[in-house]
């Protein structure tokens, strides 16, 4: 889909690539001969701005006749082939050295600044000059993501190009765009395909989320118009939501909004895989908060229904972690349930997500304080280096979010049991604590949590 998206947009300058040659049929050799050929090109950005975009629009259309091995030879040969010139750097920066405290230094510093500059960017930085170029470079990053852990020469390439994208990408560039159900059909399309949290199913699943009590907003890029790059879908109620069914019924009554006290959000999905690392969700819902409040005056919670989608993974890898939680009283009201003992095969079942509770009371019962328990203790006590291990949590606890509380049978999908037995957590935004939650939490990692979640850690 994206490689067809690309091409369609190269279309406007089919005129200028009707000379290349296709690749179909050439040898392996040949191949990346004339790719090399088309790169040096591009690296020595001779020539005016018609020559500027004839060249990016040739190259990229090679780029996409390639297939995948083919693509990461492309990838390859840029960088080890396009980068910076060390004995150059070495001569820079020697000069740089013997300039230090005279006046040849400023000179010399813009010398050893201009060395270190990589043939990359130049070549990087030519697409922009063509249609839909800012799509094929996202796109394009994608495809070295996915080549990353087995080609890990590639990471030079990856950290010019995400901080490119950094750049190109920052906030004060994106616009903030409500989407409703009057917006164009080949936009609210791509909501349905790009939903990464609860699947769209249908047009009228769809109509619902963006009924008068529901808000969907998206930032896009000035190049990119049609392709959100991140939404979010909100629903506005009087009090948490605390299950996702409800909020997703298309045959629920639709709520007054000018009674909404409380502001959901229940969906984020990031839709561009080549912009992994640059990061502009905070922003997002802050924007988006700030229009919720102009709209609706009454709004004074704001929050969460998230899932915890690493949680049973995570479990299958420390059942002694999950078993610790189990106090005797629990096995009791188990074994009441059909549950004898720590290895029943029906207890492993549940673990592994793979039964939904739900459909036995006497066993949900039974089974919700101790899974309440290691639930809160994955999202608290869990993490990679000083920052959560569950990658919602690291979002919203960044952004300077708290854990306000847990939700029993929230989503009862197959999908959520099989992440977190149906659990999902309120994540509360109180303005009076954003900052120092957020400003905490990036020094040591701290969380802040309601009181009622830390004692569950005591249990």
């Amino acid at each position: 889909m994206a490689s067809s998206l690309v091409a369609r947009g190269l279309s406007k300058v089919r005129e200028i690539v009707a000379s290349a040659t296709s690749l179909v049929g050439e040898s392996p050799e040949r191949m990346l001969e004339r790719v090399r050929q088309q790169l040096q090109e591009c690296a020595e950005n001779r020539g005016g701005e018609v020559s500027t975009r004839q060249r990016a629009a040739r190259l990229a259309q090679t780029y996409l006749e390639l297939d995948d091995a083919g693509r990461l030879a492309f990838l390859r040969m840029i960088a080890l082939e396009f980068g910076p010139d060390p004995a150059r750097i070495a001569e820079a920066h020697a000069d740089y050295q013997a300039a230090l405290g005279t006046d040849a230094q400023w000179e010399a510093e813009g010398r050893l600044r201009e060395a270190t500059a990589s043939a990359r960017l130049r070549i990087l930085t030519q697409f922009n000059a063509i249609a839909q170029g800012v799509k094929f470079l996202v796109d394009m990053r994608a495809d070295l993501l996915r080549h990353l852990r087995k080609a890990p020469e590639l990471a030079v390439l990856d950290h010019e190009l995400e901080a490119a994208l950094t750049t190109w990408f920052d906030v004060g560039f994106l616009e903030l765009t409500r989407l409703t159900w009057h917006s164009p059909a080949a936009l609210l399309e791509k909501i349905v395909e790009y939903e990464a949290v609860h699947e769209i199913s249908s047009w009228r699943d769809l109509k619902n989320r963006l009924d008068a009590d529901r808000r969907c907003y998206a930032f896009f890029h000035p190049r990119m118009p049609m392709e959100p790059l991140i939404f979010v879908e909100v629903a506005l109620l009087e009090d948490l939501a605390d299950n996702v069914q409800s909020l997703l019924d298309e045959h629920a009554p639709v709520f007054d909004s000018s009674r909404a006290t409380t502001a959901i959000f229940y969906s984020i999905s990031n839709t561009q895989p080549g912009l992994r690392g640059v990061s502009f969700g905070n922003f997002l819902l802050k924007r988006v908060v700030d229009d919720l409040k102009r709209d609706f005056p009454k709004l004074k919670t704001f929050a969460t229904l998230s899932p915890i989608p690493g949680l049973t993974s995570w479990a299958r890898g420390n059942r002694d972690k999950v078993l610790a939680a189990f106090s005797t009283s629990d096995w009791k009201r188990l074994a009441e349930a059909g549950i004898d003992g720590p290895q029943a095969p029906l207890l492993e079942s549940v673990l592994a997500g793979e039964h939904l509770p739900e459909h036995d009371t006497a066993l949900s019962r039974a089974l919700r304080p101790p899974l309440t328990r290691v639930a809160a203790r994955y999202l608290l006590g869990e993490k990679k280096g000083v920052r959560p291990l569950d990658p919602v949590a690291r979002f919203h606890l960044g952004n300077g979010a708290r854990v306000e509380r847990l939700n029993w049978m929230a989503d009862r999908s197959d999908k959520g049991i099989a992440q977190s037995w149906g659990m999902m957590v309120n994540y509360l935004y109180d303005p009076d604590r954003i900052e120092e939650n957020l400003e905490a939490h990036a020094e040591d990692g701290r969380i802040d949590a309601t009181a009622s979640l830390r004692r569950l850690l005591d249990h």
